[in-house]
């Protein structure tokens, strides 16, 4: 191999052909300006966890790949095969200002987030329901 095929394959790493499931989820992360300790935080996970979707040794159960996929303002099915809306635009970014393309990541982290309460205040309704229920020991 030269010099100039060398630079041609360094260029094409992210092509549709060669692109991983968590290439896509980097270059996701990356244009949306996040670092993956703050994306890791924002889906609920641990750090190490997210490194390993980026690594491709692991790769995330249906209800975190669409909070996923929220967050990164891409689809899912983006994520998983590269076909579907990317980071090449959306149908809305044609139409929107950027304030508004903003606006509109912003919401739909916000609506990640309110899920996750969500789950987590059923979950502490649950555990407090088991409490009271308990019979004391006398």
């Amino acid at each position: 191999m030269n010099d100039v095929d060398d630079l041609t394959s360094e260029a094409d790493w992210y092509g549709p052909d060669a692109a991983t499931f968590g290439d896509r989820v980097a270059a996701a992360r990356d244009a949306a300006g996040m670092s993956q300790a703050v994306l890791a935080r924002r889906l609920g996970i641990r750090l190490a966890t997210l490194r390993g979707w980026e690594n491709d040794t692991s790769e995330p159960r249906a209800n975190r790949l669409s909070m996923l996929a929220g967050l990164l303002n891409v689809s899912m099915m983006w994520l998983i095969n590269g076909d579907g809306e990317g980071l090449d635009g959306s149908e809305d970014a044609g139409v929107l200002s950027g304030d508004a393309a903003d606006l509109l990541a912003e919401m739909r982290g916000l609506r990640v987030e309110l899920t996750q309460s969500a789950k987590k205040v059923a979950r502490l309704e649950k555990r407090l329901r088991s409490m009271l229920t308990e019979t004391p020991n006398v």
